[in-house]
């Protein structure tokens, strides 16, 4: 049985692969100070009331968030009795390495992106995730990352304009029923919303040229669903797709160790 975590800004996530498939997923706030044994605890209770029959042999973890790698290090090999691979580190191979700038330091997320999305679709992909920044990530014909666009996120954009206008208050993120608001939490939502799907589609309109090729776009992230709504930009959407990737790295990895 695989572990495979993804540690985000603001989420991370947990799901077990049997060799199948992904059997059970569960999501808890990032906290860089919540302990190996704080993790425990919870997972085991989750994995005892959901009735998830699982031995956990090995364990792959992708961080945005530096400083929460060494407990769920600690986790894996503590209580899973396995040393964990990390994305990014250098004993975590990469299928095709990527593609940027020497000294670049590529999120860890958009690598394992890259990975799953090539898998599933092949080369010329865009890959656009909605985390807490909304990424654009350029696959290559075989695979390599080869860069991107990092933009804010659409629940930051909404929290940044809550803090910088003391008159405008908190709001979700929706889609409004109009396009013109008639009150403040309608104007900033539809603000938000159709302001998305503007720099959407603009930036793939933009790689697109540069690349001067047909690309897939392939979306993922707990707001893709959303934005699908009103655009017909998506080729898929795909709410596993990182999962799917750390799944097929840890595969590689292992498959390199036998070779």
């Amino acid at each position: 049985m695989l572990l495979a975590i993804d540690c985000g800004n603001t989420n991370t996530v947990f799901s077990i692969w049997n060799g199948d498939r992904f059997i059970a997923t569960w999501r808890i706030a990032t906290d860089h100070k919540r302990t190996a044994d704080e993790y425990y605890v919870w997972l085991s209770s989750l994995m005892m009331l959901t009735k998830t029959e699982a031995t956990v042999t090995d364990a792959i973890i992708s961080s945005t968030v530096p400083r929460v790698v060494f407990n769920l290090r600690v986790l894996c090999n503590r209580y899973f009795d396995c040393r964990p691979l990390v994305v990014g580190k250098p004993e975590c191979r990469l299928p095709v390495a990527p593609r940027v700038d020497q000294g670049t330091t590529v999120g860890p997320d958009r690598l394992v992106n890259a990975v799953g999305a090539h898998d599933r679709h092949g080369g010329d992909l865009i890959v656009v995730d909605f985390g807490t920044a909304t990424t654009f990530d350029v696959v290559d014909t075989d695979g390599a990352y080869i860069g991107g666009v990092i933009a804010p996120g659409v629940n930051l954009s909404l929290e940044a304009l809550h803090m910088a206008a003391a008159a405008l208050p908190h709001v979700d993120v929706s889609r409004p029923a109009r396009a013109i608001g008639t009150n403040t939490v309608a104007c900033m939502q539809s603000g938000v919303y159709w302001g998305y799907i503007g720099l959407i589609e603009g930036i793939v309109r933009e790689v697109r040229k540069e690349r001067d090729r047909p690309m897939k776009v392939i979306a993922t992230g707990g707001l893709a669903s959303l934005f699908a709504q009103d655009t017909a930009l998506f080729d898929s959407v795909e709410d596993d797709l990182t999962m799917h990737g750390l799944m097929l790295i840890d595969r590689y990895n292992k498959e390199m160790e036998t070779a």
